[in-house]
């Protein structure tokens, strides 16, 4: 019996046509945005100070790498959005958000954990209408980690019971009364780097106090407050009181509802607490006394569905809830310009997935209120924060 060879024929293989240049180019973009998306998401991601409230560890004006490396980068929650309406929402280009679709979270590992003293990024809690990646970032060092208990006395914080070791140099809010309003005053604040943003110049005005007494409202490290205390022309210098209203817990929601502490603490932003900073796996015993502390866990950052406030208490599917486990670690946030700053004496906790990364460098800075020559502040370039 023969045998036989059996043998795959085909056509020819035609060979490519080669790439236009317009085509490579297009393709070096599209690989060029890809990477540079994926750099940005899983390494590191610039920033820009523009407000006081971490001053004077954070300028405005500086420039910052932030590390999402060091607590791991997070998964997007919002791979894509269906607009609903014709409204459209400030800065994203968007028009509603109700009928996002988002995925649950995932924490990639990092280096270490939020740690005290970290200056962290983060997504700002309290803008509901949002899903957490799309609200506004904000910047704040970390006072307290989740199972620590915060309170201030007298501007002091206080961890555990004990005088906390606060990095940086937070700055407080004063009345500095003079003898006389003049250019000496004003070189020597200028001197202190004492700045006032509000101001054309930068420098703090000359106002009179409710008592009628002239002198500058002025915000400092402690060690710049011990300086103008010494000085002849200096007659006063006291803590200025910031009266805010009511701050959290007593506002259970802030800028989410009208939902209000059955019991009031009434702190105020120098003395606050005591309040524990819940941790992932404690288990709640809820009452009228601390349920505004834990309404937004339970409402909106653990994801759980039927929850409300009713009478100061939370209930969810129309009964009542005496108990609640933690899902996730929360944190503490504060600005260093202490009298200056909407934190979370204001809103509350940070939850864990809301984190975003660790700062990290200041690359560049610049000063609003420099001439061109000295625009540039080149002490602060490439500075570790």
């Amino acid at each position: 019996m023969a045998d036989f060879d059996i043998k795959k024929y085909s056509t020819p293989a035609v060979p490519e046509k080669p790439k236009g240049k317009p085509r490579e180019w297009a393709d070096s973009l599209l690989f060029a945005v890809v990477a540079a998306t994926l750099i940005r998401w899983a390494t590191f991601e610039a920033y820009t100070i523009p407000s006081p409230s971490m001053e004077d560890s954070l300028l405005v004006g500086d420039y910052l790498f932030v590390s999402k490396l060091h607590y791991g980068p997070i998964t997007p929650q919002t791979p894509l959005q269906v607009p609903l309406t014709h409204q459209t929402l400030w800065g994203t280009g968007l028009k509603s958000y109700s009928d996002a679709i988002q995925l649950p979270t995932f924490r990639f590992p990092g280096f270490s954990e939020v740690k005290r003293n970290d200056v962290v990024v983060f997504h700002v809690p309290h803008e509901a209408q949002f899903p957490a990646d799309l609200r506004t970032n904000y910047i704040k060092r970390c006072i307290a980690v989740a199972g620590d208990t915060i309170s201030l006395r007298g501007g002091q914080v206080f961890l555990n019971g004990q005088p906390g070791a606060i990095a940086g140099r937070p700055q407080t809010t004063y009345f500095m009364q003079v003898a006389e309003a003049n250019d000496e005053v004003r070189q020597a604040l200028h001197a202190q780097h004492v700045v006032e943003y509000e101001s054309a110049d930068g420098l703090p005005n000359a106002v009179a106090s409710p008592e009628g007494a002239i002198g500058y409202y002025i915000s400092c490290p402690a060690d710049v407050a011990a300086y103008f205390r010494k000085q002849p022309y200096v007659k006063a210098l006291t803590v200025v009181d910031p009266a805010t209203g009511a701050l959290f817990p007593d506002v259970a929601d802030f800028h989410g509802s009208s939902a209000l502490s059955a019991v009031p603490r009434r702190w105020r932003l120098d003395d606050f607490g005591p309040l524990p900073i819940p941790k992932k796996g404690q288990i709640i015993d809820l009452s009228p006394a601390n349920a505004a502390i834990y309404f937004k866990i339970v409402a909106r950052y653990e994801h759980n569905e039927g929850v409300t406030w009713q009478n100061g208490m939370i209930y969810q599917n129309g009964k009542m809830l005496t108990k609640y486990t933690v899902k996730q670690n929360y944190y503490w946030m504060m600005g260093d310009n202490r009298h200056n700053s909407e934190d979370s004496r204001f809103w509350g906790f940070v939850p864990e997935d809301h984190v975003v990364g660790k700062a990290v460098l200041i690359w560049l800075s610049i000063d609003p209120f420099a001439d061109f020559w000295h625009k540039v502040r080149w002490s602060r370039l490439f500075h570790t924060i």
